[in-house]
C-alpha cells in the first residue's frame, strides 16, 4: 500500500487526506492547520462547505510550501453550465488564496438537469486544458451518470468521491470507477454519518470492527482508514480535535489481513446515510455561492 495514489493523468495525491465538511468556518482554520502540522497533505473542502477562505487562511498560516499541498474543492449544482462553473473556480480561488487548484469536481450529479452537468464537466475540461486545475473529477455520480458522462466528454473523471464506509460500500460504483481508471475517494469513510444521522446502527459499534482494532491495538476508525487505503481508495477523514485528527493519521504501521479486510467487506448493508443522488434538484438543493 502506497501513501500515493496516482491519478488517470499521472498527477500523484496523497491517498489519506482531511476534509472539512460541516466544520465552522471559526473552527475551520485551526483544524487545517493541525491536519497539516499532523502531517496530512491532502485537504478537501467545497464551494457548499462555506469555509474555502479559512482553509486558505490555515494553508497561508502554516507556511508550508503551496505545492507541498494538495487542494480539492468542489462547484456546487448552482454553479452548473459551461460559463456559471468558469465563474465558480474564480470564487473557489478567490476565497482560498490560490491561482491554481490541485483537483476541482462536481459535487453531485443533477439528473434532471444533465445539460448542466456535462456544461459544468466541459468547462472542468477548459481549466485543464488552461493549466488552472491539475486534476478533475466528480463526486455522489452513480453508474447511469458516470456512462452518460463518458459518451459527451472526453476526459475521464480522476476522481469520483462517494459514501463509502463498512456499512455502505457501493461496489457497483467502485467497479464501474476502477473500470475507467477512476479512483474512488471516500467521504464519510469511518461512517461518521452513521453516528450523526440515525435510522440505523452505528458503525463505531460494531464488533467485528471493535475486535480487528483490539488484535491490532487500533481504534474502529484506524482500522476502517486502514481498510480504504489497503483496497486502493482515498479516504477523507474529518475531526476538528487535535487528537482525534493525529489518530486518523496514525494508520501506516499496521496491515490488515485479508480474512480482515474480508470480514470488513461482509458489514456491507446496502443503505445510503446520504441523499439519494435522484432527490439532488436545483429545487431541493439549490442555494446561492457567494462571491469571493
Amino acid at each position: 500500500m502506497t501513501t500515493q495514489l496516482t491519478l488517470n493523468n499521472g498527477i500523484e495525491m496523497p491517498a489519506l487526506g482531511f476534509g472539512v465538511f460541516q466544520a465552522a468556518p471559526d473552527e475551520t482554520v485551526d483544524a487545517v492547520s493541525t491536519a497539516l502540522e499532523t502531517g496530512y497533505r491532502l485537504i478537501d473542502t467545497a464551494a457548499a462547505y462555506g469555509n474555502e477562505r479559512e482553509v486558505g487562511e490555515a494553508i497561508r498560516r502554516t507556511g508550508i510550501a503551496r505545492d507541498e499541498i494538495f487542494i480539492e474543492t468542489k462547484v456546487w449544482i448552482s454553479d452548473f453550465g459551461y460559463d456559471e462553473t468558469l465563474h465558480a473556480f474564480e470564487k473557489s480561488t478567490g476565497k482560498l488564496g490560490v491561482d491554481q487548484l490541485d483537483l476541482l469536481i462536481l459535487h453531485q450529479a443533477l439528473p434532471t438537469r444533465f445539460d448542466l452537468t456535462l456544461g459544468a464537466y466541459k468547462a472542468l475540461e477548459t481549466l485543464l486544458a488552461d493549466g488552472r486545475v491539475r486534476a478533475i473529477g466528480v463526486s455522489n455520480f452513480m453508474v447511469e451518470h458516470l456512462e452518460k458522462l463518458a459518451t459527451e466528454t472526453s476526459i475521464v473523471p480522476a476522481i469520483n468521491q462517494i459514501e463509502v464506509h463498512p456499512y455502505f460500500q457501493q461496489r457497483e460504483v467502485q467497479q464501474a470507477d476502477a473500470a475507467a481508471g477512476t479512483v474512488t475517494q471516500a467521504w464519510s469513510p469511518i461512517g461518521g454519518i452513521t453516528a450523526y444521522r440515525p435510522n440505523g446502527a452505528s458503525v463505531f459499534d460494531d464488533e467485528t470492527l471493535t475486535a480487528i482494532a483490539a488484535e491490532h491495538g487500533k481504534s474502529p476508525a484506524q482500522v476502517m482508514l486502514r481498510w480504504h487505503l489497503q483496497q486502493g481508495r482515498s479516504a477523507l477523514p474529518k475531526s476538528v480535535r487535535p487528537a482525534r485528527i493525529a489518530e486518523n493519521f496514525d494508520v501506516f504501521d499496521f496491515e490488515l489481513t485479508a480474512d480482515q479486510l474480508g470480514a470488513i467487506d461482509a458489514l456491507d448493508t446496502g443503505v445510503r446515510r446520504g441523499p439519494e443522488p435522484e432527490d439532488v434538484t436545483l429545487e431541493t438543493f439549490g442555494r446561492e455561492i457567494p462571491e469571493a
